[in-house]
């Protein structure tokens, strides 16, 4: 794109959680500016068009057609965004699609198709790999701090159901336009982030899925052991039960366990300080065997906070200077496979390769 250009951005689709805290985001990148926004129930759309001044369509299509994007972000129903993304693509806009991209895998297969011939950036919005912990955890690993890696957990427990519903996104509680419950909405987080802590593809799949409510046909609880290729073993708890009473409403944690120590993290979230346990009887380790490192996070309003500006800084680069971005489709690809598998067992009862 020319040099010093700001990149024009449309949102499509309003009626998600995340709209309001990504124009946070985009609001502290000068680089942006987020003009237009479509979505087709009135109440959603006048609303944010009036606490954000940007130009409002009832229609996406409508949107495309009047507007000359640089960068479109979706957060449509997931069985709809492949049709928007594809619709960018073949206008030479980027796309941002809000995780787990589609579905299915055949909707993110045909992005991604359509996105590469058209020479266009896709990307979905694994934020955590740009958390100071998550990416001090990588570097430990890599340097064997923890020896071999064996075993690690994952847990992410957050809010209920009814949070969907008041906020314009009843449709998350819908399989056939979601794709599926906790596992497929926040469990790729984790899926995503251990593939890049690994550096390793999950291979093998046994999943469990329990259903509480009587109301919607997602699962309320989901769990699942994948195991990567070079024999790591990940226990996934992921669950859309935990009690309003529950400090900020979500408890999230991750481990990893190796032949020479334990890496382990329970996050914050919502603070701006974050706590790393670090035990390890590795002779290469030059710190105290066991310490809790401490990380200081500024302040940053948006989606994701810290993390969330950077994934964001990061992605606006690659469209400004035509550069493949840290996190491409093929990426949502392999999440979602693992969700898809994890589905599969819980349903057939038996182990499913990939």
């Amino acid at each position: 794109m020319t040099p010093g250009k700001h990149l024009s951005v449309g949102f499509l689709g309003l009626s998600h959680l995340h709209p309001p805290s990504y124009m946070n985001l985009f609001q502290a990148i000068p680089e942006t500016a987020v003009t237009a926004a479509a979505d087709a129930h009135p109440a959603v759309l006048e609303g944010f068009v009036k606490d954000f001044s940007v130009r409002g369509y009832a229609d996406w299509r409508e949107l495309l057609d009047q507007e000359r994007l640089d960068l479109a972000v979706i957060f449509l129903p997931h069985a709809d965004c492949p049709d928007a993304a594809v619709a960018c693509a073949a206008r030479g806009v980027h796309v941002l699609v809000e995780k787990p991209m589609a579905a299915s895998t055949e909707g993110v297969r045909r992005m991604i198709a359509v996105a590469e011939k058209a020479g266009v950036i896709l990307s979905t919005p694994y934020t955590w790999r740009y958390h100071p912990v998550a990416r001090h955890m990588k570097k430990l690993v890599e340097e064997g701090v923890a020896g071999r890696i064996v075993g690690c957990e994952g847990r992410w427990a957050a809010g209920r159901l009814s949070r969907y519903v008041e906020g314009n996104a009843g449709w998350m509680l819908e399989k056939a336009r979601s794709g599926g419950g906790p596992m497929c909405n926040l469990g790729v987080h984790w899926i995503d982030l251990y593939r890049w802590l690994l550096a390793d593809e999950v291979v093998e799949v046994m999943g469990k899925t329990v259903r509480v409510n009587e109301q919607y046909d997602i699962e309320d609880n989901s769990f699942a052991l994948l195991t990567f290729s070079r024999g790591t073993v990940l226990a996934l708890d992921i669950s859309y039960t935990v009690p309003g009473s529950y400090p900020f409403g979500r408890d999230l944690y991750l481990a990893l366990r190796g032949t020479a120590g334990v890496l382990s993290w329970s996050v914050s979230f919502e603070g701006v300080k974050e706590r790393l346990f670090v035990c390890s009887d590795s002779g290469e380790y030059s710190q105290p065997a066991r310490q809790h490192l401490d990380f200081e996070l500024p302040p940053q309003r948006g989606y994701g906070g810290v993390m969330g500006h950077r994934f964001l800084s990061d992605l606006v680069e690659s469209v400004r200077t035509d550069k493949p971005p840290a996190i491409t489709g093929h990426d949502g690809l392999k999440a979602l496979e693992v969700v898809e598998a994890i589905y599969q067992s819980a349903e057939s009862g038996r182990s499913v390769r990939l």
